[in-house]
């Protein structure tokens, strides 16, 4: 849900799968504070250079301007929600590359 969606005007939410072995690179969003839910499998959380393991039903705030992200080194997906507020665009989301996937060519189907 991007901003303006479904009546929203200070909230983004989003619904991530990450398979075994993909990451989400370190970023920050520089007035906007998080939180990260995980729903299902088991990862690794970085906060300001932090490492914490995280598991489902755990819940992480990140403060605005925190450099994030999370890790899937397990077997099975690791699945969370995230909501931010002020909202930040998916746009810059999916501009930023945030993904990473060990052995995985984001052009080979070109």
């Amino acid at each position: 849900m991007d901003a303006g969606e479904l009546g929203s005007r200070n909230l983004v939410a989003t619904w991530v799968e990450v398979p075994p072995g993909a990451r989400q690179t370190s970023h920050s969003h520089e007035n906007a504070e998080q939180i990260y839910v995980v729903v299902k499998g088991t990862g690794t959380m970085i906060v300001a250079g932090d490492r914490e393991q995280v598991g489902v039903g755990d819940l992480v705030l990140i403060p605005p301007a925190t450099d994030h992200g999370i890790e899937n080194e397990g077997d099975e997906d690791l699945v969370y929600v995230t909501a931010a507020s002020p909202p930040v665009s998916m746009q810059e989301l999916y501009e930023n590359e945030l993904a990473e996937v060990t052995g995985y060519d984001d052009d080979e189907d070109l």
